[in-house]
């Protein structure tokens, strides 16, 4: 996983892993999800990709498009 920047400096995201499909992504209580292109739609998740990149924006967006994005808890 890699450390994500969080420059606002109050997301809810501490890390993330990128793949050519999807994104897993650990929250501040260590919990991981994972977001397949196969449910949330690879525009879904190229934005999060981008958002995760930039360091800015990916808990908020998960937040307001969380029921499209159909994340699944792992572990």
């Amino acid at each position: 996983m890699r450390r994500y920047r969080n420059l606002s400096g109050d997301s809810g995201v501490v890390a993330y892993r990128t793949g050519p499909d999807f994104l897993l992504v650990q929250f501040v209580g260590g919990e991981v999800y994972e977001y397949l292109a196969a449910q949330a739609g690879t525009g879904h998740i190229v934005t999060m990709q981008a958002l995760a990149a930039a360091g800015r924006g990916l808990s908020k967006y998960i937040a307001r498009h969380q029921r499209e994005l159909h994340g699944r808890k792992r572990g």
